[in-house]
């Protein structure tokens, strides 16, 4: 242990010289009077009587082991402290020796209340210095967490799974690694401190049995230390164990490999992590090999380089830590010594980061004690001597009083009381006369603390705000924190850091290079701020999350965010209420820039315009690999724009169906002509050859939402006299427009690097899955004219041409015109369409409440219903054909087939439907018709409902509406 004092000499009896000042003496005398009698004649004199009254008085946990032991008192009043310190450290060493477990952590724990008294002793009575008293603190928690190695590798020895080299030490050679980091790692230790640990292991070297696993063994190592050493018993604990600082801790055992270690450090390190390897020491298993560890891992620790990189990393680091004004108001009452302004995090930090930044050019900055590294910031030149004068001074002080508050009731704490009395009680335990004596002292330090901490920093830039504390480095929650993330509409602030704390720990592959990780922690306070002002952050804060996920890279995006707040607050929205837009500006970050164009709000729905637009943003592509990506991205920023003027109500949920409609119209026409040409060019044309595409479902009806599918058939016709090509490579006219039908498909379909485009289905071709991919236009009439069952000839009420040739597209029109107007019998039609419902139906069936597609009474109702007006009266009103349900239903009640108001309500619940379907389409990942909590608030608030009970009990009084009519217009 270090002792400041060089030669001194002589029991705890002789060399005591201070003792708190008492609140309470008539107290405080009364419970040393219930022990006096254990004590021999004469061994109160006034020094020892001064101290004992102290702490009766102040800690009721000290005077608990005074009371308790009497005789462990006065052994250790009149022995000399260091030789008492040093035979107490001897012992809790090799205690875990010990068979009987029992007893081990019996004598392990009684070993830790003496040692905790004879500290306590020897600091409030003035003997040891601060120095001295961290010292001690740290050299008994390595010979506990020696002990605890030893207990744990011999229990395993006695049950064969590990073979120790050395019985008499089980840990050389045993391959266990622990590492102490932070203050116990520093030997700068407090009172009630947990104790950070990092266990690893080197599979390699670790003697065991030829079937155990090394993972699985050396985690239950871990964890059986941890429970020996803090698990509370009647005699108390030994020290509560941290094991958070390891490598991801969220996602990793409690012991990791050497190689999985360096690994990680290597690929995913970050700063905060090079600042507590800055302290790290090994203390326990193979101390060589720990030591090798931490040789290896300097290039990590310390960049040879001055690191600017790291400086901007730093710096975000201290903004995170400081995400507030107001740094110069310091309520003494209640203020956190450690964590608050002017307090020991941040003469820690002061000292840290500039051995990061310089540590890696001057090895002399490479110490692990905080004292020592102002002494060498000072010699180096780095800081001026009343820097480190006046950060010492403060230290030792903060220091000294953090271990006060943690003697009342051994607990780790570093807050102030809050009550002005208890205050008061608190100032006298410290050794000040009066509260105010106290207050003055610690305003004097922490003032000058903030002073030089904001001198380090004073050239970077503001990103601080009103809102409060926001850290997310490191491995534990900060309160302050939590209470912001509270207050800015988190619910479940603790996930919250969570998830944050997972992305500096790369756990989503978007965020794993050190640049991503950099811009993010500058990001990260204000972006939080950003998703606080939605309706749903938590739910904002998992979009995000899942995009980081599954993006490749995020640091465009970040870099775009952090540069832009207007940019970051409508990002932050759509994540809120419009994921699958986000999740669009996750892979291409630059669509954000059209939204704040003054052009956002000239939206159009014309099919010429879009495809105008479409092919402006293909340009020219090099080749087909080319096509299909800038493709994917000039769709990709078309439907982004459609849906974000949705999210912006520049378009209505019609309006947008119809321009979503009209992309894919854009898309598929410019991909069948750029495919054809290329094809044909490899083949040679066919004779009378003549292709179409049909649309049918919602892209017939120019319905489409943001993620529809494509229901498509695609048809081609030729001179049957003269059926092959006349290219290079000829082929048979069927075989080519076959082929030519796949290419079209897959180019459709087929994912590249830029992402998906469209899913098609063409099961509504004549033969469904079975037959060819595309069909022959004569065999396509044959077929609708004999063998169509009638739900085909549905289909065809919502068919329209999108692309191909004009003659043949006039054609088709013709034909599905003469097909859905043919004369049928009305009862016919309505006994059959109503079967057709009850079937899908009874095959199908739905997903609850906001599945407005397939529940009873919800979009397939109305669409059967107007498709069975369609058939059944079109020979007679050919003005039905090719309209809209709506129209269909204001047509028919024109004609006197619907009364008006029948008509009416299918309309408002079409209208309505529709619209849900395309809020729902918009806004939700994942199944649309899940009826989470999130999902109906968001759309309730789309639909303008006051709330989501009522939107669904609206949605549901209209369904069951339109079922009573549904079954009334199509019964017999």
């Amino acid at each position: 242990m270090a002792q400041d004092g060089g030669g001194r000499s002589g029991s705890l009896r002789a060399r005591l010289r201070a003792a708190p000042v008492l609140s309470d003496p008539e107290a405080a005398a009364a419970r040393l009077e219930d022990v006096a009698p254990d004590f021999a004649p004469g061994f109160l004199n006034p020094e020892i009587r001064a101290l004992l009254l102290g702490l009766a008085d102040h800690s009721p946990f000290l005077w608990q082991l005074v009371a308790r032991t009497p005789d462990r008192l006065a052994a250790l009043i009149d022995a000399e402290p260091e030789a008492a310190h040093a035979e107490i450290v001897a012992r809790q060493r090799t205690a875990g020796r010990e068979v009987d477990h029992a007893l081990l952590a019996t004598n392990l724990r009684r070993n830790r209340a003496e040692h905790a008294l004879l500290v306590a002793l020897a600091d409030i009575g003035g003997l040891w210095s601060l120095a001295e008293v961290t010292a001690a603190l740290s050299d008994f928690a390595d010979a506990s967490v020696r002990a605890a190695a030893d207990a744990m590798l011999l229990q395993a020895a006695g049950a064969g799974r590990f073979l120790p080299r050395h019985m008499d030490d089980p840990q050389v050679g045993s391959g266990l690694v622990v590492l102490a980091l932070g203050k116990h790692g520093a030997g700068e230790l407090n009172y009630s401190s947990d104790i950070d640990l990092v266990v690893f292991f080197d599979a390699e070297a670790a003697p065991l049995k030829a079937d155990v696993s090394p993972t699985p063994f050396f985690t239950k190592l871990a964890q059986g230390m941890a429970k020996l050493l803090q698990e509370r018993t009647a005699d108390g604990y030994v020290h509560r164990v941290d094991y958070r600082l390891r490598p991801d801790p969220g996602s990793t055992p409690a012991a990791l490999s050497l190689n999985a270690a360096y690994l990680y450090y290597e690929n995913l390190g970050q700063n905060w992590e090079r600042a507590a390897y800055i302290k790290a020491r090994a203390i326990a298993g193979d101390i060589p090999a720990g030591e090798a560890f931490l040789a290896n891992l300097r290039p990590f620790v310390w960049r040879k380089y001055f690191d600017f990189a790291s400086i901007a990393d730093v710096h975000a680091m201290k903004r995170q830590i400081h995400a507030v004004r107001g740094h110069d108001t310091i309520a003494v009452a209640g203020h956190d010594i450690k964590l608050g302004r002017g307090g020991i995090r941040e003469i820690e930090f002061f000292v840290q980061t500039q051995q990061l930044v310089f540590g890696g050019r001057r090895p002399e900055l490479r110490g692990r004690g905080t004292v020592a590294m102002l002494a060498g910031l000072t010699r180096d030149g780095w800081i001026d001597a009343t820097a480190r004068d006046d950060l010492t001074a403060a230290y030792d002080f903060l220091r000294t009083v953090e271990h006060r508050l943690q003697m009342v009731r051994d607990e780790q704490t570093q807050r102030l009381p809050q009550e002005p009395e208890e205050l008061a009680r608190f100032a006298r335990f410290a050794g000040f006369a009066d509260r105010s004596a106290f207050e003055a002292a610690l305003l004097h330090h922490a003032r000058r603390v903030q002073g030089h901490y904001a001198m380090l920093f004073e050239a970077e830039p503001d990103l601080s705000s009103d809102v409060g504390d926001l850290v997310f480095s490191g491995t534990g929650d900060d309160p302050a924190t939590l209470a912001t993330l509270s207050k800015l509409g988190f619910r479940e602030p603790e996930r919250a850091v969570e998830t944050v704390r997972g992305w500096h720990f790369g756990r989503r592959p978007a965020v794993r290079t050190p640049r991503a990780r950099e811009v993010l922690t500058e990001l990260v306070p204000a972006l939080m701020q950003a998703l606080g002002g939605t309706a749903q952050p938590d739910a904002a804060l998992d979009t995000l999350d899942r995009a980081f996920a599954r993006m490749p890279a995020a640091l465009e995006l970040l870099t775009i965010l952090r540069s832009n707040e207007r940019l970051r607050l409508l990002f932050a929205d759509l994540l809120g209420t419009a994921p699958r837009l986000a999740e669009t500006v996750a892979f291409s970050p630059h669509v954000l820039d059209a939204v704040i164009d003054r052009d956002f709000a000239e939206a159009t729905t014309d099919a010429a315009d879009l495809a105008a637009q479409f092919r402006n943003r293909l340009g020219q592509p090099s080749d087909h690999e080319d096509f299909l990506d800038r493709s994917r991205d000039a769709a990709r920023q078309l439907r982004f724009l459609t849906g974000a003027r949705l999210l912006s109500g520049i378009l209505s949920p019609e309006e947008a169906g119809r321009a979503f409609t009209g992309i894919a119209d854009a898309v598929i026409g410019t991909t069948l002509e750029r495919i054809a040409d290329a094809f044909f060019a490899e083949h040679g044309a066919v004779p009378g050859g003549r292709m179409a595409i049909l649309g049918l479902g919602r892209l017939g009806s120019r319905q489409l939402t943001a993620d529809s599918d494509l229901d498509l058939v695609i048809l081609y016709d030729f001179d049957p006299a003269d059926r092959m090509s006349a290219g290079p490579k000829p082929l048979d006219a069927a075989v080519a427009y076959n082929r030519l039908a796949q290419r079209l498909v897959a180019s459709l379909t087929v994912p590249t690097r830029r992402g998906h485009l469209y899913e098609v289905d063409l099961r509504l071709r004549p033969g469904g899955g079975q037959g060819p991919v595309a069909v022959q236009w004569r065999g396509f009439r044959t077929y609708h004219a004999g063998e169509a069952e009638l739900w085909e000839h549905m289909a065809l009420t919502r068919a329209r041409v999108i692309a191909g040739d004009a003659e043949l597209a006039a054609d088709l029109d013709r034909d599905i015109r003469a097909i859905v107007g043919r004369e049928r019998e009305a009862a016919e039609v309505h006994r059959a369409v109503h079967a057709m419902r009850m079937l899908v139906e009874r095959e199908k069936g739905d997903r609850g409440a906001l599945d407005l597609k397939l529940a009873p009474g919800g979009l397939l109702d109305l669409d059967f219903l107007a498709q069975a007006l369609v058939l059944a009266h079109a020979h007679r009103l050919p003005d039905l054909i090719g309209l809209g349900a709506c129209a269909v239903f204001a047509r028919a009640a024109d004609a006197g087939l619907l009364a008006a108001g029948e008509a009416e309500a299918l309309m408002e619940a079409y209208r309505t439907f529709d619209a849900v379907l395309h809020w729902q389409r918009l806004m939700v990942e994942g199944d649309s018709a899940a009826a989470s909590p999130v999902t109906l608030s968001r759309l309730a608030v789309a639909m303008g409902a006051p709330d989501a009970a009522r939107l669904v009990a609206q949605l549901d009084d209209q369904r069951h509406a339109v079922r009573v009519l549904f079954d009334h217009l199509l019964s017999d």
